[in-house]
């Protein structure tokens, strides 16, 4: 069975039910805390009463700098929102580390981004050293692979589509939204992977409701794909696509013939015109709550829920409380 793991600013816990039993570590890092699983193990079978996960406030499972490595288009149901026909190729980004948030943090939206949009992945947390040149496959993903954790891959679509940059339109302060759990995985927990279920909704609203089975291309083809020209080291995040039901999805096909006669800027604008009517992009105040599970909970992932906002509202009680100082 898989451990949860959580992380506070006072350390690392073991999760068992609605309480935790704190780490014996000196472990800062996810990496170190990865190469100290006897501890982990320790306090997993402890048998201590612990103190209630509700009290706790959870930071990411994931401490940066680290890598942060995407996969994009890669499951069927968003291949066929995005417009996609026949094969995708698979597809890899960056994002930065310094996205990378608490599962309780607020999602801070820029002031020149319009249209937010929210995407529930797994993410892979690499347990060893994937040299360039490493071939992943179903027998020994276990010894590459750590760990899962619950990532929301928030994404400026402004940013994204009229610039071509999903590092940009990815990598905001804010925008990768990960935890509360790290599932520290045993071997025999990976062949349970297709049963986990993605699930996101805005305000109570169910919007992404899908499992692996719909995943294009599985972990270990996407870490042998990756490691072809890419280094991973313990502790770096593979979050591993979105399934369908994002705010954005492909215009119709008619619509999306004429647009191509159009001139660039034009047809943007045309095209923002129409999302601007679109309600399912997330809004100051808006609730963002993902899960990540399998039916039986052998793998859960937890409950993520933050809170969005946007930047000129999050500012405002610190410039106040500035002025106030200045004041006296």
């Amino acid at each position: 069975m898989s451990t949860r793991v959580l992380r506070t600013t006072d350390g690392w816990w073991a999760v068992l039910g609605d309480h935790a039993v704190r780490i014996d570590t000196e472990a800062r890092t996810t990496a170190e805390l990865l190469a100290d699983r006897v501890a982990v193990r320790e306090a997993a079978a402890s048998g201590e009463k612990g103190t209630p996960v509700a009290g706790l406030d959870a930071l990411s499972p994931v401490t940066t700098p680290c890598r942060v490595v995407a996969q994009m288009v890669n499951y069927r149901s968003h291949a066929r929102d995005s417009g996609f026909r026949g094969d995708v190729p698979p597809t890899f980004f960056r994002k930065a580390s310094g996205s990378v948030s608490g599962p309780a943090e607020t999602v801070v939206r820029p002031s020149q981004v319009k249209f937010l949009d929210y995407e529930v992945e797994l993410g892979l947390v690499m347990g060893a050293p994937l040299p360039v040149g490493t071939v992943v496959t179903e027998r020994n993903l276990p010894s590459y692979v750590a760990g899962l954790v619950l990532c929301n891959d928030v994404s400026a679509r402004e940013v994204q589509l009229t610039k071509g940059q999903f590092y940009e339109s990815k990598s905001y302060p804010t925008f990768t939204p990960t935890g509360p759990y790290l599932a520290l995985l045993e071997p025999e927990d990976f062949a349970h992977l297709i049963d986990l279920r993605l699930r996101l909704s805005v305000n109570g609203e169910l919007r992404q409701d899908r499992t692996l089975a719909d995943m294009i291309v599985r972990p270990a083809e996407a870490l042998t794909l990756l490691a072809r020209f890419q280094t991973l080291d313990p502790g770096d995040l593979l979050l591993t696509g979105t399934p369908g039901g994002t705010a954005l999805k492909a215009p119709p096909k008619a619509v999306e013939k004429i647009s191509a006669l159009l001139p660039p800027a034009v047809k943007w604008k045309a095209f923002f015109r129409n999302q601007a009517r679109n309600p399912h992009y997330l809004h100051d105040g808006d609730m963002v709550t993902a899960t990540i599970a399998t039916p039986d909970r052998r793998i859960d992932l937890g409950e993520q829920r933050t809170p969005v906002a946007d930047a000129a509202a999050v500012r405002r009680p610190a410039e106040a409380g500035r002025r106030v100082e200045d004041a006296a």
